[in-house]
């Protein structure tokens, strides 16, 4: 007797699943682990990648290469979100996150072939996750000093260790202690938004500057604002949030006046309400005058005449930064200002850098702030030196808040497998080779610093495994002399977060993508799908093919 066929889904949904879903959703995973792999380390690669209309971006940071690539396998997605996660969280070891997952994946795709139900595999990983977590927090090291010089000390080789791999890195010493000095100045808050970083192209690396303050572009300026005063000593400062200029009638607008005089009284009307304005400020005592909105002609040139400096036209980021630091705030209205509404500096100087003018504010008293300067060739290189920046700055901010540091260049990999390798072989079952498996995965890291500055991976392999079995726990990858030496000696340090978060967000996306064993792709209708191409054209037209007879 023939059985009736059940419909579930709709016409045109796609069904995966078993076995076979599970191997295709990791082989997915892995196709963009091999993607960026050669980035990883201190001799990685940069990748070039062209989007939109020959839009190029040059970089070896993981994350941006992540968000770069239209990744659309559902499960590859995955890798994309923890490296975005690794990024906020902690700014470094994005590469090393997805490379991480990739080779757990990798490990567990051979027990998923011989049949492993993958819930055992999960049950394994996440037990090992939990006890490398805790191998990375008893090796690791404080660096908490009661000295500041030997804070900073140990503060600057943690921002040259994570410029090792950027393409700035061979000016890694000069902005380690230019990261680091932007750091001190920050209070025990350490508010991220306070260090501003400004792009100027031309010059070199070295021309780049750290600015005890606020610094920003020269916003659009009228005539007369050549004629304002550009430098001023413990200003008054006011933030604005509206326009001062004269605004033009609106399109289609109807006035009805019974003689000349009623539009003359209107035009005056406007005018005396432009002067009010202008006038409050003045008798604010504020002698400058930055506005998010525009400031025009009359504004500039009413100010200029009053010894005042003005700039409309200021990025939303710029003015708060300007508020918090000078202890103003910004105000909508010119009514009731009051002195606690302004703010103040030691300093403030309109400067050249580049082809480009700068407002300079300097000795901010209200929040310790600073702004780096950024100077470079292409807008490319520029562009990358700043997200390398930008990395260091995120793992000093949280060296200093998380004084906890573990050696770098593979080291602390390595003996966390040592540890995991030793456990396994203390339990029975399944249970031992996943865990061994699992413990294998973390040797891609060394391998891969090796591999890619042109080391023999099988070599260097061997040798850390000979010096971490004699109790060698800090020795790791020598990308200087080709070998390997003590990395904690050597002050190739990391903090403990980017590694702790690094593992338990790469088991965690491992473990979600193991447990997906049936995807499900639902198409559109042919109804909808029809509905989508006439909607907003109008009704289709008949008869287009022939003529009727």
């Amino acid at each position: 007797m023939m059985q009736p066929t059940i419909l579930l889904y709709k016409e045109g949904t796609d069904e995966s699943q078993g076995r076979a879903q599970q191997i295709s959703n990791i082989n997915a995973c892995l196709a963009i682990t091999s993607t960026i792999k050669t980035t990883l380390g201190p001799r990685g690669m940069d990748k070039l990648i062209v989007h939109g209309k020959n839009k190029t971006t040059i970089s070896n940071d993981g994350a941006t290469v992540m968000k770069q690539l239209d990744i659309v396998h559902p499960a590859a997605k995955t890798l994309v979100e923890i490296a975005k996660s690794q990024d906020a969280e902690v700014g470094d070891g994005t590469t090393s996150v997805v490379i991480l997952a990739g080779e757990f994946m990798k490990q567990a795709k051979v027990f998923i072939e011989d049949g492993v139900h993958a819930q055992t595999i999960i049950k394994a990983f996440r037990t090992g996750c939990t006890m490398a977590v805790e191998k990375y927090k008893q090796l690791s090291q404080s660096i908490q000093e009661k000295n500041p010089t030997d804070t900073r000390d140990l503060l600057e080789k943690c921002a040259a260790t994570a410029l090792n791999s950027k393409l700035v890195a061979s000016h890694k010493q000069f902005f380690a202690k230019m990261i680091v000095d932007a750091i001190m100045k920050l209070d025990d808050d350490l508010y991220l938004d306070l260090i501003g970083i400004k792009k100027e192209s031309g010059g070199a690396l070295e021309d780049s500057v750290l600015v005890d303050g606020v610094a920003f572009k020269k916003t659009f300026s009228y005539a007369g604002f050549e004629q304002q005063p550009k430098s001023f000593t413990d200003p008054k400062i006011i933030c604005l949030n509206i326009e001062l200029e004269l605004k033009a009638e609106k399109d289609n607008a109807q006035l009805r006046i019974e003689k000349p005089s009623d539009y003359q009284a209107i035009v005056d009307a406007e005018w005396r309400i432009i002067y009010e304005k202008l006038e409050k400020i003045v008798e604010s005592g504020a002698v400058i005058v930055l506005s998010r909105l525009a400031i025009g002609d009359l504004a500039t040139q009413y100010f200029a005449d009053r010894q005042i400096f003005c700039a409309g036209r200021v990025s939303d980021e710029d003015l708060r930064r300007v508020c918090k630091a000078t202890g103003g705030s910004v105000q909508t209205t010119v009514n009731n200002l009051i002195p606690e509404v302004l703010g103040t500096c030691k300093q403030f100087e309109e400067k050249q850098v580049g082809g480009n003018r700068y407002n300079i504010f300097t000795g901010c008293q209200q929040a310790k702030t600073a702004t780096i300067l950024l100077r470079g060739g292409g807008e490319q290189f520029i562009e990358e030196a700043e997200r390398s920046i930008h990395d260091a700055i995120m793992i000093v901010r949280r060296a200093r808040k998380h004084s906890n540091v573990v050696g770098g260049g593979g080291a602390a990999e390595m003996e966390v497998s040592k540890y995991l390798r030793e456990y396994s072989r203390s339990i029975k079952g399944k249970q031992q080779l996943m865990i061994n498996a699992y413990a294998k995965a973390f040797e891609i890291i060394p391998s891969l610093i090796a591999e890619n500055a042109g080391f023999d991976r099988t070599d260097i392999l061997n040798k850390l495994r000979q010096k971490h079995a004699q109790g060698g726990t800090w020795f790791g990858v020598d990308i200087e002399k080709e070998g390997i030496c003590d990395t904690f000696e050597s002050f190739v340090w990391e903090p403990t977060l980017v590694k702790t978060n690094a593992v338990t967000a790469a088991t965690e996306a491992c473990c979600m993508i193991l447990s997906v064993d049936v995807t499900i792709k639902a198409e559109s209708s042919q109804d909808e799908q029809a509905q989508q191409m006439g909607r907003g054209r109008g009704m289709p037209m008949r008869g287009r093919g022939g003529m009727r007879r």
